[in-house]
C-alpha cells in the first residue's frame, strides 16, 4: 500500500452530484494538490479549470474525453488527462476509488 507524506488535508469534503461523488483535496509542501475521490456508479460531467491526471485506483468507468465521441474503459492502475477549460463525461459502472492531480 503506497502512502503520501508531508501532506495537509482540507476538512471539507468536495461533494457532488447529491453525494455520489465526493473527494478530499490534499497539498503537498511543494504546493501541489491532488484530490483522493470515490465515484458510486453513475453517469456523470466534469468541468475543468486546470489540467488533470485521473488515476483508478480501482472499479471500472467509461470516459468520454474532449473532442472525443468515442467511450474509453478505464479500470484499476490506468490513468487518462483531461486538458484544462474542458469538460469530460464518466459512466461509473463500479464503485470508483480514483487520484486527481492537478498538472
Amino acid at each position: 500500500m503506497s502512502k503520501f507524506t508531508d501532506v495537509s488535508v482540507f476538512k471539507a469534503a468536495n461533494i457532488y452530484y447529491g453525494g455520489n461523488v465526493n473527494s478530499r483535496t490534499l497539498e503537498f509542501a511543494d504546493g501541489s494538490v491532488k484530490t483522493l475521490g470515490i465515484m458510486l456508479p453513475g453517469d456523470y460531467r466534469f468541468n475543468t479549470s486546470a489540467p488533470e491526471l485521473v488515476e483508478v485506483t480501482s472499479g471500472f468507468a467509461l470516459v468520454q474525453l474532449p473532442g472525443s465521441e468515442q467511450w474509453e474503459e478505464v479500470r484499476d492502475g490506468d490513468t487518462f488527462q483531461v486538458p484544462a477549460n474542458t469538460s469530460f463525461r464518466i459512466s461509473v459502472q463500479h464503485l470508483l476509488d480514483y487520484i486527481c492531480t492537478y498538472l
